[in-house]
């Protein structure tokens, strides 16, 4: 990692880091001040008694905790095999893995919904959980593996001699030792699970099953647009994703760091 010993250094390195970070600050602090416009706390007293709410956010907990319950398990599973397994070939099933990034979801409303319509899913949470689970999994499969490679062979080796099958290999060193990557496949995986706005839309029709992503669309009408309210639907939606982030922090750029770079 590089390191900036000299005051100036750190002073030059504190500027540069700050010019970079204020891009990404300047539409958080306006949907912030937005929000409060007019009313000033009013408006989230006004969000927050939309009878649906409480329906969106259980809805989206209840997804984002399927898709990422199901990328963990299909990603460490093949990221282990994939890093420590023999496997022929298994190259070229990496790249047709990794080739799945460049597929936009858009592209896939139509066989999607063909599927889900002749499979009986189709209004309900597998829609949307399944969809998403394998958009999200290609990347975190990059990023798992990478780091499971970072794991001494030597481990491996004398778990076999202690008579531990590769599954006992699997959970009681695999599992325990990606605690960092794994927190941050979990933070990526709730971002794009909570905050999918195209996926619900299309898939559940049924408003008890609609998600917190579908909540600004009650201040936006043919004939009414509250931007005030709409910008507090974005703040109270991201709450979540915040706050799980501030949980998951520490581990999440151990992870990131450890997982990007081999």
């Amino acid at each position: 990692m590089f390191e900036a010993r000299s005051r100036l250094g750190r002073i030059g390195l504190q500027l540069l880091v700050t010019l970079l970070v204020i891009p990404f600050l300047l539409p958080l602090v306006a949907m912030v001040q937005g929000s409060l416009v007019g009313a000033g706390f009013e408006n989230y007293l006004a969000v927050l008694r939309v009878g649906s709410i409480g329906t969106f956010f259980l809805s989206s907990a209840i997804i984002s905790a399927g898709v990422i319950l199901l990328v963990y398990a299909v990603t460490m599973l093949t990221a282990f095999g994939f890093a420590k397994f023999r496997i022929r070939r298994k190259e070229l099933y990496f790249w047709l893995l990794l080739a799945c990034l460049t597929l936009p979801e858009v592209v896939l409303l139509a066989p999607l919904f063909a599927t889900f319509v002749s499979t009986g899913l189709y209004d309900t949470y597998w829609a949307v959980i399944l969809p998403l689970a394998a958009l999200q999994i290609p990347f975190a499969v990059l990023l798992v593996r990478t780091f499971i490679e970072g794991i001494p062979d030597e481990l491996f080796e004398a778990a076999r001699v202690d008579g531990a099958s590769s599954w006992r290999g699997f959970i009681h060193l695999v599992i325990p030792l990606t605690r960092p990557i794994a927190a941050a496949v979990l933070i990526f995986t709730l971002i794009g699970a909570w905050n999918n706005y195209l996926l619900p839309l299309v898939f559940l029709q049924d408003p008890a099953k609609q998600t917190i992503t579908l909540l600004p669309s009650y201040f936006i009408g043919q004939f009414s647009h509250d931007q005030t309210k709409v910008l507090a639907s974005a703040v109270i939606t991201a709450i979540p994703v915040v706050v799980a982030y501030l949980c998951l922090q520490r581990l999440f750029e151990r992870g990131l760091a450890a997982g990007a770079i081999k």
